[in-house]
């Protein structure tokens, strides 16, 4: 079974939604791995809260975030997944290593371009007339932030009397619903990147966002 570790920021007395759903799915046989750890830059979050109660060893992570913390935290892990984690990786195996981003790409990523600034962005750009629509996205990461090809995208049509917050919402939603699924297509090497190639199943349709 694929081991895995997840990073995930949270806040100081919140967050880790999606690292607790990637748990509850990994005991439901949604996503067959093992989660081994989870890590996160607040010691005492809402990450390390959720970890307490659904029993999953928890890796405090304080900055400068380097290169051989990273290596040091992912030893016993075959697979590193990014779910909310908002510090730029480093040393990490591109090819082993996922993340999701709760809007299109590459239109909205970047240095800065997370949570609500995501969505505030992607409102703009709405009522400018330029898009229709948001996305979940799925990609294989680098040491730029949001770069590496993207695997998965989910459209998520924006409504007129759309929010940040309401768009927020139903993407978190979206999010939810797809990441452990997705995630367990990638572990067991059904969708794959070799640096150069990305290869998926004969039946999965990625959306052109």
């Amino acid at each position: 079974m694929p081991k895995i570790i997840i990073f995930a920021s949270g806040t100081k007395d919140g967050g880790g939604s999606g690292f607790q759903e990637l748990v509850e799915n990994s005991r439901t046989g949604v996503l067959n791995a093992e989660i081994v750890s989870v890590v996160s830059n607040h010691a005492q979050g809402g990450v390390y809260q959720k970890a307490q109660k659904l029993n999953i060893p928890f890796e405090h992570m304080p900055a400068p975030w380097s290169a051989e913390q990273y290596k040091e935290l992912i030893e016993k892990a075959d697979w590193v997944i990014l779910s909310g984690w908002l510090k730029l990786t480093k040393g990490l195996n591109p090819q082993r290593t996922i993340n999701i981003h709760p809007g299109p790409l590459p239109q909205f990523g970047g240095d800065g371009m997370y949570g609500h600034y995501v969505h505030e962005a992607v409102i703009k750009a709405f009522k400018e007339g330029k898009v229709k629509e948001s996305a979940v996205s799925m990609h294989f990461v680098t040491e730029e932030y949001d770069e590496g090809p993207v695997f998965f995208q989910y459209p998520v049509r924006i409504r007129e009397n759309d929010t940040s917050e309401t768009l927020a919402e139903r993407v978190n939603k979206i999010e939810h619903g797809w990441q452990s699924f997705i995630t367990n297509l990638v572990v067991h090497e059904k969708i794959k990147w070799d640096g150069k190639k990305l290869t998926v199943p004969d039946w999965y349709k990625l959306w052109d966002i």
